[in-house]
C-alpha cells in the first residue's frame, strides 16, 4: 500500500496535481482558531459542540474546542465554526 501511494505522490509531483484531490486526502484550512474548512472528508463519525471527528481515505481528522458546530456541509465540503483548540491526525 505505501508503494501505491510513493507512485501516486510521484506523478501528482510530475504533474503538477493539487497533492489533497490526487491522494485521496483531508485538506484542514484555518482561519484563526475560529473557523475551519475542511474538503475531501468521506463521513462525519463523532459530533458534539467539543469534538468533532471526521473519517478520510486513509485517515482521520479530529478538531476539538469550545462552542464547535457545523456551519454547513456538502458531500465535499465542510465548514466548522467555534473555539478551534487543537487539529489532530490520526
Amino acid at each position: 500500500m505505501k508503494q501505491g501511494l510513493s507512485f501516486r505522490r510521484s506523478i501528482a509531483d510530475r504533474l503538477d496535481l493539487p497533492k489533497d484531490i490526487a491522494l485521496g486526502e483531508i485538506k484542514v484550512t484555518l482561519y484563526g482558531n475560529c473557523e475551519a474548512w475542511i474538503e475531501n472528508y468521506r463521513g462525519l463519525l463523532e459530533y458534539t459542540d467539543t469534538r468533532i471527528l471526521l473519517q478520510g481515505c486513509r485517515r482521520q481528522v479530529c478538531i476539538t474546542g469550545v462552542r464547535l458546530f457545523v456551519r454547513y456541509y456538502t458531500n465535499e465540503d465542510m465548514r466548522i465554526s467555534g473555539c478551534i483548540e487543537e487539529v489532530r491526525f490520526g
